[in-house]
C-alpha cells in the first residue's frame, strides 16, 4: 500500500513535469486589476468589492468556533480537525487578504488575496482524500497539499507564471465532485459537495462577467462583488453538511443512489394496475 502510495505521487509528479514543459507560460495579466466598480464608499476605495469579503470572515470564525467547541461537527478522526481547521483558518483569512488586495489592486497585494485561498482548497483535497480513500493517506497529504499551494503562490511572483497556481485552483474543482459522485462516503449528506462545487463554477462565470453585469445592473453592483458572495456560499454549503451529516451505515456512491433512485421511479411510472378473471362454466339448457 505504500508502495502505491509513492508510485501515485510520482506519477502526479512526472505529469506535473510534462505539462510544465509542454505549455506556455500564463504570466499575470495587469488587466486584471482593473474591475469595474471603483466607487468609493465612506472614504473606502473600491467599497463594494472590499466590503463583501466580509461574509468570509464571519463563516471562517463561525466554523472554527464550531469545530471546538463542544464538537459540535462530531468530528472524530485528527486529521478531519486538522483539515477542517486549515480549511475555515483559509476562509476567513480570504477576507482580510481580498479586503487589502482590492483597498489598491496590483501583483503584490494580490499575493495576499491568493495565498488564503490556496489553502482552503488544498486543505480540502486532503480531507476529501481522508473520507473517501484513506485516512491515514490523508492526514499525511495535509502539509504537503498545503505548501505545494503555498509554492504555486511563490512561483507566479517570482517567475510571472501562473501555471501552478492554476493547477492547485481548478484540479479540486473537477476532482471533488467527481470524487463525491464516484466514490462512497463515509458520511451522510454528500451533495452538499456538489452544491458547494457549483456556488464556486458560478463564483468564477461572475468574476468573469464582471463588466456585464456592472452595465447589466446599471452600476448598481458588479460581477466581481457577486463572486464575493457567491463564493462564500461554499464555505456555507460545506458548514450545514458538517452541521448535519453522520456516519454512513450503508457506503454507496452517489451515482450508484441516483442509479437506484431512477430504477425506482421508472419501475414505478411503469407499474400497471392488473385484474384477475375467473370464468366458471355454465351449463346450457336446451330450450324443449
Amino acid at each position: 500500500m505504500r508502495k502505491r502510495t509513492v508510485y501515485a505521487w510520482l506519477v502526479a509528479l512526472l505529469c506535473f513535469l510534462v505539462l510544465m514543459i509542454v505549455t506556455p507560460s500564463i504570466p499575470q495579466s495587469q488587466e486584471y486589476h482593473d474591475f469595474a466598480d471603483h466607487r468609493t464608499f465612506l472614504g473606502i476605495p473600491n467599497a463594494l468589492n472590499v466590503i463583501s469579503n466580509f461574509p468570509f470572515l464571519v463563516i471562517g470564525l463561525v466554523g472554527l468556533v464550531l469545530c471546538y467547541h463542544g464538537n459540535y461537527f462530531r468530528l472524530s478522526l485528527q486529521g478531519e480537525l486538522w483539515g477542517w481547521t486549515c480549511f475555515y483558518v483559509g476562509v476567513a483569512a480570504v477576507a482580510v487578504g481580498s479586503s487589502f488586495y482590492h483597498l489598491k489592486p496590483d501583483d503584490a497585494r494580490l499575493v495576499w488575496d491568493r495565498l488564503p485561498m490556496t489553502v482552503a482548497f488544498t486543505s480540502i483535497m486532503a480531507i476529501f482524500i481522508i473520507e473517501r480513500i484513506d485516512e491515514r493517506k490523508g492526514t499525511v497529504s495535509i502539509i504537503p497539499l498545503v505548501l505545494a499551494g503555498i509554492i504555486s503562490i511563490v512561483y507566479w511572483r517570482f517567475f510571472d507564471d501562473l501555471r501552478p497556481y492554476a493547477l492547485v485552483q481548478f484540479v479540486p474543482c473537477i476532482v471533488i465532485p467527481l470524487m463525491a459522485i464516484l466514490l462512497p462516503p463515509m458520511y451522510t449528506h454528500s451533495t452538499y459537495w456538489l452544491w458547494a462545487a457549483g456556488s464556486y463554477l458560478l463564483a468564477k462565470v461572475l468574476e468573469a462577467t464582471d463588466d456585464v453585469i456592472y452595465e447589466w445592473t446599471r452600476h448598481i453592483v458588479s460581477g466581481h462583488t457577486l463572486k464575493h458572495l457567491v463564493a462564500a456560499m461554499v464555505p456555507v454549503f460545506l458548514t450545514f453538511m458538517l452541521a448535519k451529516r453522520s456516519v454512513e451505515p450503508e457506503r454507496q456512491s452517489l451515482l450508484k443512489t441516483w442509479r437506484v433512485s431512477w430504477t425506482k421511479f421508472r419501475e414505478g411510472n411503469s407499474n400497471t394496475e392488473s385484474y384477475s378473471y375467473s370464468y366458471t362454466n355454465v351449463q346450457a339448457v336446451e330450450p324443449q
